[in-house]
């Protein structure tokens, strides 16, 4: 019912990165402004319409949205560096960008999808000035063995070696293994494949190196939100195969951070259950801004 494809009144719009364009969905609040902006960030191979079903409830809430591609992804721009792509180097990008919105009057809400919250954690760690946090499907350090991490190791071979082409190709036939597949619409499946091919080769083998080495800095971020008096949100899935909900949930506690976790709900809640999202996100983002 919902997916990249649902229907939303943003408009696509470009802000100037650090790297380049940032391509992104921006919609205005709707009735009583908050004087807010969610700031929505996508994970590995993601983009900004991966917030689709999210974006006109948050306005219709008081809050700006901005859904943004990360560099390299999609349509926006990006380094020629694998390096550049690790959650360090990208955090302090869209701290930049978190500045510059911040500049506009408008406090930020920073929000992280998977791969997107290490990078949202590496832009408070870089100084970010945000109102709050929210760490959505997204681990403490890298991805724990599983089939996601083994995709990644093949993944990185075939690209290297065969080109991006062939790496979709591989994408194809591992995701036609689930009986989803063949029940998701073609448009669904060509902008998939789309998206893919347009991405940095440079971006999916960095973020894919980093998501296999990215260590442990919850301790680090704890400290930088306390000092900051920034609070905290993690939110996941029952059943996500990326990073567990138990492994969430301590991550959660080391952050003295609300924690929350959907029944029945996989690694994307922002598409598989966007309303169960909202029914948690919501009331937190309204009581921050209230504080």
């Amino acid at each position: 019912m919902y997916s990249q494809l649902s229907p939303h009144r943003a408009h696509r719009v470009d802000l100037p990165g650090r790297y380049g364009p940032v391509a992104a969905l921006r919609a205005p609040a709707a009735g009583v402004d908050l004087g807010a902006t969610a700031l929505l960030v996508p994970g590995y191979t993601g983009s900004k319409e991966d917030f689709a079903p999210m974006i006109d409830p948050i306005a219709d809430a008081g809050l700006e949205v901005v859904a943004i591609d990360l560099p390299g992804q999609y349509e926006s721009a990006g380094p020629a560096a694998e390096a550049d792509y690790r959650p360090g180097p990208l955090g302090a990008a869209l701290a930049e960008l978190v500045g510059k919105l911040s500049a506009e009057g408008r406090k930020v809400l920073l929000l992280g999808h998977s791969y997107g919250g290490l990078v949202a954690r590496g832009a408070v760690l870089a100084g970010a000035p945000i109102a709050g946090l929210t760490l959505l499907s997204s681990g403490p350090s890298e991805l724990p063995p599983g089939e996601r991490r083994t995709a990644l190791d093949y993944g990185e071979v075939t690209l290297r070696e065969q080109g991006i082409e062939a790496s979709q190709r591989l994408n194809e036939v591992r995701a036609a293994l689930h009986p989803r597949w063949s029940l998701m619409p073609q448009e669904l499946k060509d902008f998939y494949r789309e998206r893919f091919l347009r991405s940095t080769p440079a971006g999916l083998l960095g973020m894919g190196d980093s998501l296999r080495t990215e260590p442990d800095l919850v301790a680090k971020l704890a400290r930088t939100l306390r000092a900051t008096c920034v609070p905290c949100l993690v939110l996941c899935g029952e059943l996500d195969d990326a990073w567990s909900a138990a492994g969430q949930r301590d991550m959660a506690e080391r952050l003295d951070a609300d924690f929350a976790v959907l029944k029945g709900v996989m690694h994307s809640p922002n598409t598989e259950a966007p309303k169960e999202v909202l029914a948690t996100l919501l009331p937190t983002w309204r009581a921050w801004l209230s504080a």
